[in-house]
């Protein structure tokens, strides 16, 4: 039974992902270190910037110290607040895919983005009360594809949902658009639906549906993944 609904960030609410590749391209760049925007989507889609920057210098045989690390985190992010004051864009059918469920369903966003970000921008499009948790970046210590940050979400959701019978992970549909989001969706005992906005269909099959917009979606269309 569908008792409640994780959406993935990036990718899937707002359309960043041209957005982040060009931002891990410029960090990297300068640092001397390459970026192609194949081996972004091939590679690096489903990591949050910790483990994005990691691997392109793991890629590299470049050393990275915890403090460098955190620079790079840091300097990326200031980049991103720049371009995003005059730039977002949000996917269709989102806004109201999310007003729709917000009415009967409980709603979280589990995601590899900064919790800043994630919540400028759903205020800015006027959708971040409709969320009953966030779990960003900074709340895990394993991103995806482990599952850590969809049992935080739906650790969150229990938490907020008052003393009925908690939410268990099988009642939950996790909402992404990246290969390492689906497995750590699977890892962590919930269903994914698959949005076909970052990766073809046929590179998204270990999901349970795939479709490819969230327009196609209703909350009856969740409902029968969690008969």
């Amino acid at each position: 039974m569908l008792r409640a609904v994780i959406f993935d960030f990036n990718g899937i609410i707002v359309d960043d992902e041209p957005i982040h590749f060009k931002l891990f391209q410029r960090v990297l760049g300068e640092e001397g270190i390459v970026l192609t925007e194949e081996d972004y989507y091939a590679r690096y889609l489903g990591f949050d910037d910790r483990g994005a920057f990691m691997a392109g210098f793991r890629e590299h045989s470049r050393p990275l110290s915890a403090e460098k690390l955190q620079e790079l985190i840091d300097r990326k992010a200031d980049y991103y607040q720049e371009v995003i004051r005059n730039h977002v864009t949000v996917f269709p059918g989102v806004k109201n895919l999310v007003a729709d469920l917000a009415q009967t369903i409980p709603l979280a966003v589990a995601s590899g983005a900064l919790r800043h970000e994630i919540e400028t921008i759903l205020k800015t499009l006027g959708l971040l009360d409709h969320f009953r948790a966030i779990v960003a970046a900074e709340d895990v210590t394993q991103g995806k594809p482990e599952p850590e940050v969809y049992l935080k979400a739906l650790a969150a959701l229990n938490t907020r949902g008052g003393n009925g019978n908690p939410i268990e992970a099988a009642d939950c549909v996790v909402i992404e658009d990246s290969k390492e989001g689906i497995r750590g969706a699977r890892r962590a005992g919930m269903k994914c639906l698959a949005v076909t906005n970052s990766h073809p269909a046929e590179l998204l099959s270990d999901a349970d549906a795939i479709v490819k917009s969230l327009e196609d979606v209703q909350l009856n269309f969740l409902q029968n993944m969690c008969p």
